[in-house]
């Protein structure tokens, strides 16, 4: 057989053995096995980020559902689901929380020597502080609630003595959980690590929603005896005390203060599942270690006028509040002069809040410092929820509204009602410009690293902002092989950064520390007075519908119009949010006293 054919048969077997049975054969087994890889790959858990966070976050939203199901036919008193049942499907909740976080320390335990990545903008320090003081509340609470067992355990379920001590541990445990691992970005289990944080958002958020159903619950049944006491109606008020005496003579003080304290267990509750979104939101992500940087806190001067009037709105607050619990259930002139005294003292309020808001804006558009629009999961959750909770309270501002413009009653409140929703609505579209802001502008100081990261070498160019700067006189300490310094942070000092670097003598020589005192920056000085202004009035106009200062649900205009069951819907609705918004703007603010 000559070599031509020789070529050509082997050109015509290599063409026909694409379609020969062996060949198919092969072929099909091997894309078989790279079937079977994939299938065991995405069954080993290393799904898609999307279909991880969307299968997570359905597993998540079906858990609060069901817990909100349990409420509500909890809220009817029926006698087919009863709160121990809700109790301990929150406890088994709270358990699996538990595992779950025993099991993350103890892998991070063991993965001590590697390097885990931190996102320094989930929290700070007086973030995790102020928590830690809602906890210890929630804490005390959890104990008057086992006193209040003691009293009554002969007659109730065990339940209701298991579950405070459940939530208290699960309390302890959740706050160590803060302090030490929220920060992290999680690049390990990653799939099962979503599973598991997002069950801890929506057990919190569970708890939350029990926490403001109870004490929704509260002020209605104290709304219906006050109604019935004027003789406006027969209300039927649900007693939730139990069917037999107690055997301490504590159990009504424990009653009673249970619902001194809800406030503060809500807030806990709500802002540790912001904080805990947050890290699922980190699941897996690169962290841009350009941007990871803690904004260095400006120094403070010249704080007086701000922490004066806020102090004064403080004090005037408590003094309202004890003035409206006390004359708002006597005689109906009293009771009207009660409710215009607290409408005209929240208008002077709210009136000073626009504009310090008004200007603080007007200040930062002068400015013209460009917005800082890198990736930071932590501030856009701060932008949804001040947009999210101030829903709230502009829906029950535009009630009032149309029911003072709609009602035939006039009442001497009924027009300062008006300016009141108004400002409302104005006050908190002005304050959440403001935040906004101020959290998107870049600070024009240098910034220094979390005291939590490791620290790293970093190099800095000739142009970095610690470089002195070039005036004409070469600095020959960057012209050297030995580029590489080591950013170290004093703690004891407020000021910046010093260097640790090896260098030659130059005719310059490095500063060590930023030393020099900067000018008095009156801008700046003017906005921290703002945002301390306005710090202490969010509390002042906190501690007010917390504490029992409720005149929607006292002045009647808004039930006339509305009538009862939609008017106290709303309210159920909309109170818990002004709450949670108040107690995040306070936080909002901090962070902008701190970095303005």
């Amino acid at each position: 057989m000559s070599p031509t054919m020789v070529e050509h048969n082997g050109l015509d077997i290599m063409c026909l053995n694409k379609y020969c049975h062996s060949s198919s054969s092969s072929s099909s087994s091997e894309q078989d096995k790279k079937i079977f890889s994939k299938l065991r790959l995405s069954l080993s858990g290393e799904y898609p980020r999307k279909n991880a966070e969307f299968l997570s976050g359905q597993y998540g939203t079906n858990l609060l559902l069901i817990g909100v199901a349990l409420m509500l036919a909890i809220a009817h008193h029926g006698p087919s689901v009863k709160e121990e049942h809700f109790l301990s499907f929150v406890t088994c909740l709270i358990i699996l929380q538990l595992f779950w976080m025993m099991w993350y320390i103890l892998v991070r335990d063991r993965q001590k020597n590697t390097r885990t990545d931190k996102d320094v903008h989930a929290t700070t320090c007086w973030i995790r502080g102020g928590l830690t003081l809602l906890a210890l509340l929630s804490i005390i609470m959890d104990a008057f609630r086992i006193g209040y067992f003691v009293g009554y355990q002969s007659c109730v379920s065990a339940v209701l003595g298991v579950y405070p001590v459940i939530h208290a541990t699960h309390t302890i445990a959740q706050v160590h959980f803060l302090w030490f691992h929220i920060k992290d970005v999680i690049k390990s289990f990653e799939t099962f690590e979503r599973f598991g944080v997002i069950h801890a958002v929506f057990t919190n958020l569970l708890l939350w929603c029990n926490g403001v159903m109870s004490e929704a619950e509260h002020f209605l049944n104290n709304h219906k005896r006050r109604l019935s006491a004027l003789g406006y109606g027969n209300h039927t008020i649900v007693h939730s005390e139990p069917h037999c005496n107690c055997t301490t003579s504590t159990c009504s003080m424990f009653s009673s203060s249970l619902y001194f304290l809800y406030p503060f267990n809500i807030e806990y509750h709500i802002f540790v599942s912001a904080m805990l979104f947050v890290m699922w939101k980190n699941i897996g992500r690169t962290i841009d270690i350009s941007s990871n940087r803690k904004r260095l806190a400006t120094k403070t001067k010249s704080l007086t006028i701000g922490p004066i009037l806020g102090l004064l709105a403080l004090a005037s607050t408590i003094g309202i509040l004890v003035v409206y619990i006390t004359h708002v259930e006597e005689s109906l002139k009293t009771r009207q002069s009660t409710i215009s005294m607290f409408y005209i003292y929240s208008i002077v309020m709210l009136v000073l809040m626009c504009s310090a808001g008004a200007s603080g804006l007007l200040i930062f558009r002068a400015d013209h410092v460009p917005l800082d629009t890198t990736k930071n999961p932590s501030r856009q959750l701060d932008t949804e929820l001040l947009f999210g909770s101030s829903i709230g309270s502009w829906l029950m501002s535009w009630c009032s509204i149309v029911a003072v413009l709609g009602t035939n009653s006039s009442p001497p409140y009924r027009w300062t009602n008006l300016v009141y929703s108004l400002f409302i609505v104005l006050e908190k579209y002005i304050q959440n410009l403001f935040i906004i802001e101020s959290l998107y502008r870049k600070q024009e100081d240098g910034e220094r690293d979390d005291p939590e990261l490791p620290a790293a070498p970093e190099i800095f160019s000739v142009t970095s902002s610690m470089a002195p700067p070039y005036n004409g006189i070469i600095n020959r300490a960057y012209e050297t092989p030995d580029r590489a310094c080591v950013t170290i942070e004093n703690e004891q000092e407020e000021i910046g950064q010093g260097y640790r670097c090896p260098r030659k003598p130059s005719e310059v020589p490095l500063p060590v520390g930023n030393k020099e005192e900067e000018p008095p920056n009156i801008k700046r000085q003017i906005l921290k007075n703002i945002a301390v202004f306005l710090l202490m009035c969010n509390i002042s106009l906190w501690i007010l519908p917390a504490f029992g200062c409720r005149p929607q649900y006292d002045n009647g205009l808004e039930q006339e119009t509305f009538g009862f069951s939609i008017w106290t819907t709303v309210l159920n609705f909309a109170i818990p949010l002004n709450l949670f918004y108040r107690m995040h703007s306070v936080a909002s603010l901090f962070e902008v006293f701190r970095r303005v």
